[in-house]
This record gives C-alpha cells, structure tokens and sequence, in this order.
C-alpha cells in the first residue's frame, strides 16, 4: 500500500505545554481522511508541522513519500493547502488572483480552473474584498486544483458557509477528488460534511491520537444506550468500553464502544424499567467520545423534569 502521508510520533511542545503527543498516522493514496478533534486538541498544529509552517519538537513525517523537513520543490508543487476562512488578497480580482497563484504552480490545468470558476459563475473581473464568504471558498477552491494537486490539506474549509453553498463546495470537491490517486487530509467542525466525504477518520484528543478508523467502523463501535428509572437513578461505576455518561432526571444516557453481552448484563443488574440502544451518527459519537461525562443540571431533579414533560405534552 502506497501512502501518502506518514507521521511517526510526531510532537509539538510550547514550552511545557505538549500540543501534540506521539502523533502516528498513515494515509492511502487516494484517501479522503477526516482529521478531527475539538478546539484546542491539535489538529491545526499538525497540519502546520506538516506543511513546514511550525518546526515540530520531535518526531518525522513524510508527505508524497519525501521528509517534510527536505520536500523538493516539485514535491511542493503536488501538494495544496487550503486555510480556515480562505485568506486572499482583496485588492486583486479573480482573474489577477489566479495569474498569481499560476506563478508559483510548478504544473497548471488552466482549464479545470476556468471549469470551476464558471461552474461557480465566478467572472474574472470580480473584486476579491466585494465577494461572499462563499466566493471566497469558492475562488480558494478553483486556485488549490489549479495545480493538478496529487494531495489536498483542508483546514475547515467550510467554516461559516451557509448550508446551501457548503453543500455545493463540498459536492464540487468530491467530483474533483474522484481522479484517480488523488489524496485529501480533511479537518473539519462540521461533522456531516465529513461523514459526507471521508473514507476514513482520525481524532485527536488533547494533542494523543485515540481513533485511526474508517468512518463506519467508528460509528458501529459506539453504541448510546438509554436508561429510564422509575426513582433517582442508581451510581454509574466505571466499566471498560464506558466513554460518556449523561444523567437527566430519571433517565441515564451511555455512550459505549464495543457493546457486548457483558455491557447487556451489567445493564440489566441496574434494574431499569426499561432501556434502549441506538448507534449514531458521525457527530453523535464523535460528542459521546469526546465530551466525557457530565454531572446532572442542579435544577432538573427528578420531579422537576416530570413537570417539563407534563407541560411539553
């Protein structure tokens, strides 16, 4: 199997603050990887070590085959980057902005750009700073392809897009990745437009990579089971598998990977009065796994969440 990006226990401290920790990671060719975590968990410092904009404090990584500490600059020209909020320059227009971004592309498929910026009816005289936020993403876009990447690292490139014009990026993206060997590291806050492209997930949890999976594999792993008590609910011990506990009023809600039959019967010996398992979708057990447990809201007792449903119904 072909990879085309490898870390090995990759690390970044600031100070004595480790941002990431012993990060280990192998992406296939042809790949659409989704690289997640909450804020503040690391990913964007990862993606910059990788791309050489922050030297890491320890360990290697190898992009198209070649270390990034030493990527030729043909290397280079087969990789794009795509930042959070797409930065471009205002006072250049469309058109100026893509002669700009052709200077620096070692190959150009000038023709798949005018396919997309026409695609987006994007003309070539418009001013940047006068475009939308989803303009911008777009006008990104055409210029990240133009130079026929062999690898795409996307930042959360649909952060703050409406629903409509992110539903359309990402459909435009996948039509473009769908090339063969084509490669793409994808960060990302809105889950569903992961679970809409990627094959497969990692997740960062406080700097330590602790899901490497395919996406569907993540998703049956983890099962939400749901407790109803007729009183006060009982003290929910520590299990194996256990991520998440959430009680609400009489009613308990578990998030558990690997549910088996020893999970069944540790669930039965709490005597609910009845209790149901679900599994989730991509944003469900990405929460239920890293969120952790939350203690009750003081003012919903058991009595008072009986009220709420009284007056709900």
């Amino acid at each position: 199997m072909t990879c085309a990006i490898e870390i090995d226990r990759l690390v970044k401290d600031y100070g004595s603050r480790r941002v990431v920790d012993q990060v280990s990671l192998r992406v296939p060719a042809g790949c659409v990887y989704g690289f997640l975590g909450r804020n503040g968990a690391g990913k964007s410092t990862t993606l910059k070590m990788l791309l050489g904009m922050v030297r890491p404090t320890a360990g290697t990584a190898k992009l198209l085959g070649h270390d990034i500490a030493e990527l030729p600059p043909e290397v280079r020209g087969r990789i794009t980057y795509l930042a959070e909020g797409h930065p471009l320059y205002g006072w250049m227009t469309v058109k100026q902005a893509t002669d700009f971004a052709r200077a620096f592309a070692p190959r150009w498929n000038g023709s798949l750009v005018e396919g997309v910026l026409d695609h987006f009816e994007l003309t070539p005289k418009a001013l940047i700073r006068r475009l939308s936020k989803g303009q911008h993403a777009q006008v990104s876009l055409a210029l990240g392809v133009g130079s026929d990447p062999d690898l795409l690292i996307l930042d959360d490139p649909t952060l703050g897009l409406d629903t409509v014009v992110r539903r359309d990026f990402l459909e435009s993206l996948i039509h473009l990745i769908q090339r063969q060997g084509r490669t793409i590291l994808f960060s990302s806050h809105v889950l569903a437009d992961v679970e809409r492209v990627a094959d497969r997930i990692g997740i960062l949890v406080d700097g330590v990579l602790r899901v490497d999976a395919p996406l569907e594999h993540f998703r049956e792993a983890i099962s939400q089971v749901v407790l109803d008590f007729a009183g006060t609910p009982p003290a929910i011990p520590a299990i194996p598998g256990l991520v998440n506990t959430s009680v609400i009023g009489r009613q308990v809600k578990l998030a558990i990977v690997g549910f088996g039959e020893t999970h069944r019967e540790w669930i039965e010996s709490l005597q609910p009065t009845h209790w149901d398992r679900d599994t989730l979708s991509l944003e469900d057990a990405f929460i239920a796994y890293t969120r952790g447990s939350r203690k009750p809201l003081p003012w919903v007792t058991p009595e008072r969440e009986m009220e709420l449903v009284a007056v709900e119904t």
